[in-house]
């Protein structure tokens, strides 16, 4: 019987602050304009959440049935470990996307925001066939493009406008940094992966470019959003904070150009998650002050 503890392991918690980013950055983006909501970021914190943990789940459990994850360096499979039925895994993905659906329609009331409803649809499909389905668009090299719209610009422009009922050219910008975040944090579990990725045949984008290509790319992924996130300053002059950052993105940045691989990375990933999370907090602070 899988243990509660396996279950929290599967879920992957380390991933959800940098969940928490996107609406961190859109509740700021609101709180510029004028609008902010409490009670509809929660909602929309809520979703973030739910579907981060459904997304871990439901690639635990598609890329288990695979066999990609069986020489995987990392945290804990179920399904690859045999910790949980395959279909139990599943379901778990199952019920966290449903959990994401009713938070998500909740918010569309509240803001009366109808259309978001298709988005959300979109949004809980390129979760599962991220990994899911026949032909799963993070085999071929597409995760990150998934990654920058649904958890860059679909989160925080929608965390702001289901409060402001508009958008900020800071919110975009806001949106354009987050998701090149999330992009490093891809990138760099992928880079971790590129060894028995490449034997399985899941041609990420880490494993296209190769490795050195690819630790550049890393770079550039953690340290252009600081720089891209001192321009909301022309907004509220608070945002000039992000700046604090980019020591720390640099620091990953080098340990990646260096040649960290295997275990080495597992640092820099949680490294990559926090300073995620560091940008949605001084970005959504420095708009809101």
């Amino acid at each position: 019987m899988t243990s509660t503890q396996d279950w929290v392991a599967g879920a992957r918690l380390r991933t959800l602050p940098a969940a928490a980013a996107p609406v961190l950055v859109g509740t700021g983006a609101a709180a510029e304009l004028g609008s902010a909501h409490l009670g509809r970021a929660a909602l929309a914190l809520g979703v973030a959440l739910a579907l981060q943990v459904g997304v871990n789940y439901a690639n635990d459990y598609s890329d288990g049935i695979r066999g990609t994850d069986l020489d995987r360096v990392g945290p804990m499979r179920l399904t690859a470990s045999g910790a949980a039925e395959p279909k139990a895994v599943r379901n778990a993905a199952f019920a966290a996307f449903g959990v994401a659906a009713l938070l998500g329609l909740w918010l569309v009331v509240l803001s009366g925001a109808w259309w978001l409803l298709a988005v959300g649809v979109l949004a809980i499909a390129a979760a599962w066939f991220y990994t899911g389905g026949k032909t799963p668009y993070g085999y071929l090299g597409l995760g990150e493009v998934g990654v920058f719209v649904f958890f860059g610009l679909v989160a925080v422009l929608g965390t702001t406008y289901t409060q402001a009922g508009e958008l900020s050219w800071a919110a975009w910008v806001g949106a354009v940094a987050v998701g090149l975040l999330a992009c490093a944090l891809l990138m760099v579990n992928n880079l971790r992966d590129v060894p028995t990725d490449a034997l399985v045949g899941k041609r990420t984008v880490a494993v296209r470019l190769g490795e050195h290509r690819a630790r550049r790319a890393y770079a550039a992924l953690v340290i252009v959003p600081v720089l891209l996130g001192t321009v909301c300053a022309f907004a509220n002059p608070w945002a000039v904070i992000v700046l604090a950052l980019l020591a720390p993105a640099i620091v990953l940045a080098v340990a990646v150009l260096v040649g960290a691989r295997g275990r080495a990375l597992i640092p820099v990933l949680a490294g990559t998650g926090l300073l995620e999370l560091a940008f949605g907090v001084l970005l959504g602070l420095g708009l809101a002050l």
